[in-house]
């Protein structure tokens, strides 16, 4: 009898998500054992509010493969004190602390801070241009002040930047590759109505591509609609294939690469979870 060949998970990092969240209260070590099944066995916990990062960086000291950034994130900006540069790099001084943010523009639910989010943007970009660290960008309803205030840093002095769980315009997408950026593909790239975020991609270069969740938010099929987590980076990695027109290995091993280039202090690091056996 012909035993059925056993194949591995190709490694996966997701590079956006929120450990932290009382989503996953009590569970954290079977999400991520979850998590290393399908093969992601890396993962970025995201700090949105500076109060929190306490808890945030003992996640990550604690997990095999888990790192963490920190920032204000731009809905928060009115409930939370500005940031300043050395609050940021003094964070940055943790082994485990790869990015700054996330930070950015949102008019679509906070309008009323747009001038407070554009402070803090500045000031998140600073701390980029002087830890070294990628810049980590949430970006939604402000494409043109966005384009226009990541050119302005770029021309101060040079940063590396990821535009997370990207769902913005061609513009902002082509603007971002052209400064160097990355753009992230989250669940909303896998959703039957997002085609047009697919296209966005797809004139893309594979490698300015990463992947991630934003879990516990935006659940790719068949979960939608339910919780999000690292684990289901994998199902929105084989739409990213799908998408790319290359295989699943081929993707996930573009993908990895592109992280380890823009988290470089996680790739030197050189901690991950462990895969299946």
């Amino acid at each position: 009898m012909t035993l059925p060949e056993i194949t591995t998970p190709p490694e996966i990092t997701d590079s956006h998500c929120h450990l932290d969240f009382p989503d996953f209260a009590g569970e954290l070590d079977k999400v991520i054992a979850r998590a290393n099944e399908a093969g992601v066995t890396r993962m970025v916990t995201i700090c949105t509010r500076l109060k929190n990062e306490p808890s945030v960086r003992a996640i990550a000291q604690t997990h095999k493969g888990v790192f963490y950034a920190a920032g204000t994130h731009p809905m928060s900006v009115a409930e939370e004190p500005m940031v300043s540069v050395a609050d940021l790099v003094a964070l940055a001084a943790h082994p485990k602390f790869v990015g700054i943010g996330e930070t950015g523009l949102d008019y679509h639910y906070t309008a009323e801070s747009a001038q407070a989010q554009k402070t803090s943007l500045r000031i998140h970009i600073e701390a980029a241009q002087e830890t070294g660290l990628p810049l980590i960008i949430h970006a939604r309803d402000a494409d043109e002040d966005m384009e226009a205030i990541l050119t302005e840093g770029m021309k101060i002095k040079p940063y590396p930047c990821v535009m997370h769980c990207f769902s913005s315009g061609p513009r902002l997408a082509q603007a971002a590759i052209d400064l160097g950026f990355y753009l992230s593909m989250s669940g909303i790239a896998t959703f039957p109505r997002s085609q047009e975020v697919r296209d966005i991609f797809a004139t893309a270069p594979l490698d300015r591509i990463l992947v991630e969740t934003d879990s516990p938010y935006l659940a790719p099929p068949p979960h939608r609609g339910r919780r999000n987590e690292p684990a289901y980076s994998a199902l929105t990695a084989k739409v990213g294939a799908e998408v790319f027109g290359v295989s699943i290995d081929d993707f996930a091993a573009a993908t990895q690469a592109n992280f380890d280039r823009l988290f470089a202090k996680a790739a030197q690091h050189g901690e991950r979870g462990s895969l299946p056996a």
